[in-house]
């Protein structure tokens, strides 16, 4: 089946968030979130070293709404629920990412924005978008590629269910020139959720 064909959510929604692709529009609040978390993502989100005009970002958005239609990519923003259940303030970023149909197999990814640490927003954005990707989707392989000293990653991705399944060592150059390790988490479905 021709991916395009495939059904995808546009939204989900947990108990305290709601999980959107992105739409035109989105620019200048994604802008405002990476500006803020900038710092604090360098060390492990290459995209992070560059900073985005107020157009890069809108771009960005319109780019992977484009590519979630597309189903090449299924980036999802996360947003808190405000009391009426509409989308409040935003958290962060979320998708399913280097996708295989054929085999059914993706990354997933995560960000946060600074100031929403400690709070389970991004393990319950992983474990929702988990459940769409294994139920919904058909996913076999889910896979979460985290470098090794980001313990605040690795411990969502543990937390929803994934297990290390090796190191990759030496693997990539950080910006400052020194190599870094790789870890490889995946959670199969077949593997029961945490």
């Amino acid at each position: 089946m021709d991916p395009v064909l495939i059904e995808v959510p546009e939204r989900i929604e947990t108990e305290r968030l709601i999980l959107r692709c992105p739409r035109p529009g989105d620019g200048p609040t994604v802008n405002e979130a990476e500006r803020e978390t900038r710092a604090e993502l360098k060390p492990w989100m290459p995209w992070a070293h560059v900073e985005k005009s107020l157009d890069d970002s809108e771009a960005y958005c319109r780019r992977m709404q484009a590519r979630f239609l597309l189903r090449e990519d299924l980036v999802m923003f996360i947003f808190e629920r405000d009391v009426m259940g509409r989308e409040g303030r935003f958290l962060g970023g979320t998708g399913l990412h280097r996708i295989d149909w054929t085999l059914r197999g993706f990354e997933i990814g995560y960000w946060r924005r600074t100031g929403c640490g400690a709070q389970g927003y991004v393990t319950e954005a992983v474990r929702a978008l988990a459940d769409l990707a294994f139920g919904t989707l058909g996913v076999v392989r889910l896979e979460a590629v985290i470098d090794e000293a980001n313990a605040a990653s690795r411990r969502v991705a543990e937390r929803c269910g994934f297990a290390l399944e090796g190191i990759h060592r030496h693997d990539r150059r950080a910006a400052d020139g020194g190599l870094r390790n790789t870890c490889i988490y995946a959670r199969l479905a077949a593997a029961a959720p945490p």
